[in-house]
This record gives structure tokens, C-alpha cells and sequence, in this order.
């Protein structure tokens, strides 16, 4: 008995180092922002590495757009161009920071705005054709979402650039069971790193954070429950199966003796 016991304790010992292992992005209070929480975000968006974009050219500052929402549809003896819509291309962004576009060649994006790099593009093209106007629209924008348990994560595309921290969890499939909506962290990159925001939903005062809006790469992390007696539970179940079996076969045999 005393053999069993001991050999109990030292399982309980070791299978509680496994006990809530996937809890992931632990955290002090010291690394976190609980207050003052920017709802919308305070930069803009930057272009990085891997950044799939679409980009359309227009000549004359843009003037086909107009024509065409105001349906002009002229041909160009009359001096106006039709608007001709074509499949639009991806682009991308390599590892070095450029992207190769056509007349142009390899330009420099990673690290831009979207404005920024319309700006850029702009002037670029400029050489080629009057007044030039560059639409860039990246195609690749998503967030990554832990809704609260393991297996469940999922990667959230941005179809709209206004979309809110409730809506990317919606899409996510809600908070699970075990997630806990007082301890959502929302981890955001910046020039100098990632910041920290702990968000609580669990009550109205936390409403006025629902509507944050996300950013691309942003990581949504809902913290799981720690559930300790019934992970121990499953961890030290088959030895404790074990140990007893082996107990009761001893205490056949010794009384056989």
C-alpha cells in the first residue's frame, strides 16, 4: 500500500507538469494594455512581406472612372476612352520588401501605407502617362483567431477595412465553451514590435471595445478556462488503472501464500 502511495504521488507529480500545456501567449500584467484602448487604429496599415495587392492605372487623374459611373461611353475620336475592365492581377510582395510590376520593374512597398504606395506608384508611372491615378487594394488582409479552445482556430480573411473585434470572433464561430470573453487579448504589430491589449467582454462595460477595429495580422487570443482537476483527471487516470490492477494482483498472490 505504502509502494502504491508513493508511486501515485510521483504519477500525480509528472502528469501534472502536462496540465494546461496548451494554454498559449501567457502573460504578466506588466505586458499587457487594459486601458485606454485605441478603437480605431492609431497607424495605418503597412505593407509587408508576402502582401498579395491588386493595383489599377488610370490616365488623366482618373477621368475614365468618372466617365463610366456617369455612363459616358463615347469612343475615342470623340476624345473620350471606354473604360475597359479586365481580370484584375495579383501581385506580390517578395521577402526583399519590392514587388515587380509591369514598365516599372522592382519597387520598393514593404513598409508603406496603401496611400503611401499609391502616392509612390503614382509618381513612378508618371514618366510613362498624364497624370497618372493608382488604386491599390490589398487582397490578402486577415486576422488570426483562438476562440477559446484547441482546434478551433481559425484564419479570419478582411473583406471590409472597418471590421470590428466582435465581428472577427462572429466569424470565428463565437467564443467556445471554455473560452473566457474577460480575458481576450488582442496582439498587434508595430515598427517596434507587438502591443498587448487585454480586452473584457464579459460585461457592458466592455461593449465600447466590441466595435475596435481589427487590423491585418492582428492575433485574437481568447485565453481557455484552466481546467485542472479534469485534465489531471485524464492524465493520471490509465496509471492509477494500472497501479490498482497491479495492487490487486499482489493481494491475490500474497494470499495464496
Amino acid at each position: 500500500m505504502r509502494l502504491f502511495i508513493s508511486v501515485s504521488l510521483f504519477a500525480l507529480l509528472v502528469s501534472s507538469c502536462g496540465v494546461n500545456s496548451s494554454l498559449m501567449f501567457r502573460t504578466k500584467k506588466s505586458d499587457v494594455i487594459k486601458d485606454n484602448i485605441p478603437i480605431a487604429p492609431t497607424e495605418a496599415y503597412k505593407l509587408a512581406a508576402d502582401d498579395k495587392f491588386i493595383f489599377t492605372l488610370f490616365t488623366n487623374d482618373g477621368k475614365r472612372i468618372i466617365d463610366a459611373i456617369t455612363g459616358i461611353n463615347e469612343n475615342a475620336s470623340n476624345g473620350v476612352q471606354r473604360l475597359d475592365v479586365n481580370t484584375p492581377i495579383d501581385y506580390w510582395i517578395k521577402p526583399t520588401g519590392t514587388a515587380e510590376l509591369p514598365i516599372v520593374g522592382e519597387v520598393e512597398l514593404a513598409g508603406k501605407s496603401v496611400k503611401e504606395a499609391q502616392d509612390h506608384l503614382a509618381k513612378l508611372y508618371s514618366l510613362y502617362y498624364t497624370d497618372p491615378y493608382v488604386q491599390l487594394e490589398v487582397t490578402n488582409q486577415r486576422v488570426i483567431v483562438f476562440p477559446g479552445s484547441g482546434g478551433s482556430a481559425k484564419v479570419v480573411p478582411l473583406k471590409n477595412n472597418n471590421t470590428t473585434l466582435i465581428e472577427a470572433i462572429a466569424l470565428a464561430g463565437g467564443i467556445t465553451d471554455r473560452g473566457q470573453a474577460k480575458r481576450i487579448k488582442v496582439m498587434r504589430q508595430f515598427s517596434d514590435g507587438r502591443k498587448v491589449y487585454e480586452i473584457d467582454l464579459s460585461t457592458l462595460e466592455g461593449l465600447k471595445y466590441a466595435d475596435m477595429i481589427v487590423q491585418s495580422n492582428d492575433y485574437i487570443y481568447i485565453e481557455p478556462s484552466r481546467q485542472l482537476s479534469r485534465e489531471l483527471l485524464q492524465e493520471i487516470g490509465p496509471i492509477i488503472s494500472i497501479l490498482t490492477s497491479s495492487v490487486i494482483v499482489i493481494s491475490v498472490i500474497n494470499a495464496l501464500k
